[in-house]
């Protein structure tokens, strides 16, 4: 059996990273979403070990120290972690993984796992990265600020992945990230 490869999707917040995802995974079932750790609060509708496993500061801290994290990072003021146990025990079973990961997350992970594909998803400007987050509704306008001043600094680290995607127009951004995958996922033929 073929081992499974490791897909990183990074970039700012309201980027879409989330729905562009949502689609690879309908078109491919055999790929496996990484469910992260997160220490913030869960929103409305949100569900343990569906978006999140949340966890406490202590138990964070824990299994970060005991290395139970592939990755982690604090991320506005939060921490967040992808649980490394089940991300290899799935790559080991055959299936791709993907890590929906902030900027600081993918920088661990290429320097851990320098086979991983990383791609990262780019709003067509922040302007309309405003508008999404704001329809999104999620956030204080502080959260808001924040949020905006970190795509700023995490636009800059585009460079640093495999593939970018603008996420302009949702269909095309889709066929983009899909064909990324056939291309580099041994289960499709590519990598």
């Amino acid at each position: 059996m073929r081992r499974g490869r490791l897909f990183v999707v990074s970039g700012p917040s309201g980027a879409g990273k989330g729905t562009l995802i949502a689609e690879l995974l309908r078109r491919y079932p055999r790929t496996w979403l990484s469910v992260s750790a997160t220490t913030r609060r869960p929103r409305p509708g949100e569900r343990e070990g569906v978006e999140y496993f949340f966890m406490d500061e202590e138990e964070f801290a824990r299994k970060a120290d005991a290395g139970g994290f592939l990755e982690w990072a604090e991320v506005h003021g939060r921490r967040y972690g992808t649980p490394r146990h089940r991300v290899m025990e799935k790559m080991d079973e055959g299936c791709d993984v993907i890590l929906e990961i902030d900027v600081q997350g993918a920088e661990q992970v290429r320097e851990r796992m320098p086979d991983a594909v990383t791609v990262f998803v780019e709003p067509p400007s922040l302007e309309e990265l405003e508008r999404r987050l704001r329809e999104r509704g999620t956030e204080s306008e502080e959260e808001l600020r924040e949020r905006l001043a970190n795509a700023r600094l995490e636009s800059r680290e585009a460079a640093k992945f495999d593939y970018v995607v603008v996420n302009d127009e949702l269909p095309r951004a889709v066929d983009e990230l899909c064909a990324i995958y056939e291309r580099e996922s041994p289960l499709c033929g590519g990598g």
